[in-house]
């Protein structure tokens, strides 16, 4: 039986993509704007080395590089249409700022249109499902000013709505639901809208359309839990105990994309059995990214008056940021006795639950639940005006989608399809096809 095909869009360094594959999914290609980001991608989905998921196939016409989605349907409109019907799904995650309540969430941000060469997409190709991920906030209509710039007044529909209306206009039946992912198997809070897609004619097939696709995710996800041997929340400290730096054997840092001056945790072993399903497949010596932040003297003592005087587990108020002399606005402590909180793409938004120090890349990833044989390329941070522009490690990292998440839309994807083509009772009645939609027929 041969696999079912996804192309992944906003790739990003493979979040989406690595879990679509650990369910059992055939890569396609991926687009993705950021070269250090392609750079992870690349070492991981296309190089020689040997990893334990299928590698993507990745089509001739199509050179391997980092690509923006205006300059693939400029340049491959005809190639993506000639895709049509054979792809089984498409998956993307647009850049989440331009909703994201973190930041200053405008309406005019360029990167709020993404979406809608998504839908461009998937008009060329007409695959049999979509799957899309954003913050919360995409759901949520932006506040925009008034005519009288005295006030704002609030939008009539969320970009969520407006991206549903046209998924619907293209032949979609589409729904969405805010997910947690530490329900899943991964160790952080993190909440993001999930929006899952069929084509009206396989939905049709389901009793209960597009919704019965989210029943599906949920009865994956409690065989993940069970299947895997994981509990319902995993803290911070089964997730990266064995990370743990102050006891630990250092070395000088011998990453080749890092400056001199650092160290980095020599390895010892797994102790649980989150750590132990993320190293399975990992050679001795072969993880990467492990990286310590060089911190200073007063800066480790802040931390540590942080982690003793401060609650755990939720952001610093103010009172608080002002005791420890604190400008930036959001610190997170972590708590020992939780999952750990949202992953950012700034390094310095949380601290370690039990050490004076921020997280290393390695760390991030875990709690992002990224094994330890997927290995990260291109800086490990930036600065100043390439914030906006560039997409190093720690940002690779807090940008992704999380893979266990993203294993278990897959697996329910796959039995949303494979349920559709089994389905031989009476069909839900559908609109009427709109100019270039595909007709239905039964098998």
């Amino acid at each position: 039986m041969s696999k079912h095909k996804f192309i992944d869009l906003f790739a990003g360094c493979g979040g989406l993509s690595l879990g679509l594959s650990l369910a059992g999914l055939e890569g396609q290609f991926a687009i993705e704007r950021d070269e250090m980001a392609f750079k992870t991608f690349e070492h991981n989905f296309l190089s020689e080395r040997d990893v334990p998921i299928t590698k993507f196939a990745w089509p001739p016409w199509l050179d391997r590089r980092a690509w923006l989605i205006d300059e693939l349907l400029g340049k491959h409109l005809a190639d993506l249409s000639g895709l049509r019907n054979q792809i089984d799904v498409l998956a993307g995650g647009p850049p989440c700022q331009g909703f994201s309540f973190a930041g200053k969430r405008q309406a005019s941000d360029p990167r709020n249109q993404l979406f809608e060469k998504y839908v461009q997409v998937v008009d060329a190709i007409r695959p049999g499902a979509l799957v899309l991920e954003n913050v919360p906030g995409m759901g949520v209509a932006h506040s925009t000013q008034d005519g009288s710039g005295k006030g704002r007044s609030k939008a009539r529909e969320s970009y969520y709505d407006k991206l549903r209306q046209k998924l619907d206009a293209a032949g979609y039946e589409v729904h969405a639901k805010v997910l947690d992912a530490s329900r899943f198997g991964v160790p952080q809070r993190r909440s993001r809208l999930i929006v899952l897609g069929l084509d009206k004619h396989l939905a049709a097939r389901l009793p209960g359309g597009i919704e019965r696709v989210f029943e599906l995710l949920e009865e994956q996800r409690v065989a993940q839990l069970r299947n895997l041997g994981l509990g319902e929340a995993i803290t911070a400290p089964e997730a990266i105990s064995d990370l743990e730096a102050d006891r630990a054997e250092k070395r000088p840092c011998v990453d080749p994309d890092s400056r001199g001056g650092f160290d980095e945790v020599l390895y010892r072993e797994p102790r649980t059995p989150y750590q132990r399903l993320m190293h399975d497949d990992c050679n001795a010596g072969s993880m990467d990214s492990m990286r310590l932040a060089r911190h200073s003297p007063a800066v480790r003592s802040r931390f540590a008056a942080i982690q003793d005087g401060c609650k755990l587990g939720v952001l610093m108020d103010k009172a608080s940021r002002d005791k420890h002399g604190l400008r930036k606005h959001r610190i997170h402590p972590m708590s020992p006795d939780q999952p750990a909180p949202t992953i950012t793409t700034l390094p310095d938004d949380v601290l370690h639950y039990a050490e004076p120090r921020i997280l290393t890349v390695r760390e991030s990833a875990r709690l992002q639940s990224f094994p330890d044989w997927f290995r990260f390329r291109g800086n490990f941070t930036t600065g100043g005006d390439r914030r906006t522009k560039e997409c190093p490690r720690y940002t690779q990292v807090g940008n992704a989608v999380p893979p266990y998440l993203g294993r278990a839309i897959g697996l329910a994807i796959v039995a949303s399809l494979d349920e559709a083509t089994r389905f031989t009772g009476p069909l839900r009645p559908l609109d009427t096809p709109k100019p270039g939609q595909m007709e239905f027929a039964l098998e």
